[in-house]
């Protein structure tokens, strides 16, 4: 008889092979931790940079009533909203992700 819970459980242990994460294994992962938070760091920055541009944009377009400017301006101002939430949160969402266990 087919026993499908049992049949998902030999399925999940043939998929595990068995590694996990090991922070000696490398001898430069300090310095590349650093490297990670530096670019997080530019990233941020970036983003309010874009921000600041995308919402001049906007208001230019919006003053001078140019559509075509003003809708650039919108998208940016949220392309630049997103990728701030995106780069902020990229440390949590990977812990997060990074613990689930399927068994």
């Amino acid at each position: 008889m087919f026993n499908r819970s049992r049949f998902i459980q030999h399925l999940i242990v043939l998929q595990d092979p068995g590694i996990s994460p090991n922070s000696h294994g490398l001898p430069g992962l300090p310095a590349l931790r650093q490297l990670v938070g530096a670019l997080l760091t530019f990233s941020l920055v970036i983003c309010v940079a874009a921000f600041v541009i995308s919402a001049v944009a906007w208001a230019m377009g919006s003053f001078n009533s140019n559509a075509h400017y003003a809708g650039k301006g919108k998208t940016g101002c949220l392309v630049a909203a997103g990728a701030a939430i995106l780069i902020g949160s990229a440390n949590g969402l990977i812990r997060f992700f990074s613990s689930i266990n399927l068994n």
